[in-house]
């Protein structure tokens, strides 16, 4: 087997390095445009026409993504109302269902009071307190004998024909309602006054 000549080190050494060809249009040291590229570009290679539908896309590119930009800042708005209004609405509806709650320890005292059985003694402060802790919360009474009849606010337990009614008129409270802001909490529980043609 014949044995190959043996290469020059000299040339080894200059093949083993690498071979580094930079074919980037700009420079990256001084960002200009570098001469071989600007003879490709007198060439024919790109044209003015390029640049300016270049420059179209990106405006177009860009106006793109203002547009997405806008819509999703409005739905972050309208979800950020969104959320505080059923956060409103739950905050009322939790309030709501507490007071429900204690309107029979309510009706007692109000029975009691009624009765003349509170005054002088620590539940009519009780009594107080508990009244003043509904006005807070902004809920105030419905049924008043009285007014108009009104199916939205009032459940009629007896209709009582009356010469002198008008109208649907409340004649007595059996139970009182309450409302809390335009929220029924409980209709009141009423006699209804009715004329007595009906």
């Amino acid at each position: 087997m014949a044995k190959s000549p043996k290469q020059n080190p000299a040339e080894d050494e200059e093949n083993a390095k690498p071979v580094v060809n930079d074919k980037r249009r700009i420079d990256p040291e001084t960002g200009e445009l570098r001469p071989e590229a600007a003879e490709a570009a007198s060439d024919g290679d790109i044209t003015e026409e390029d640049i300016a539908l270049l420059a179209e896309a990106e405006r177009d590119l860009v106006a793109e993504y203002r547009d997405r930009a806008a819509r999703a800042e409005a739905e972050l708005a309208n979800f950020r109302t969104r959320v505080e209004r059923d956060r409103s609405a739950n905050r009322e509806a939790v309030i709501a269902e507490v007071l429900r709650s204690m309107l029979p320890a309510l009706d007692d005292l109000d029975r009691a009071d009624s009765h003349g059985d509170l005054a002088g003694t620590p539940m009519e402060m009780v009594s107080q307190k508990l009244r003043a802790s509904f006005e807070r919360y902004g809920v105030t009474a419905v049924g008043v004998v009285g007014e108009t009849f009104d199916p939205s606010r009032h459940e009629a337990m007896v209709r009582l024909p009356s010469a002198e009614a008008q109208g649907e008129t409340v004649a007595e409270v059996i139970e009182g309602g309450y409302i809390l802001g335009e929220r029924l909490i409980r209709p009141a529980k009423v006699a209804v006054s009715v004329p007595a043609d009906e």
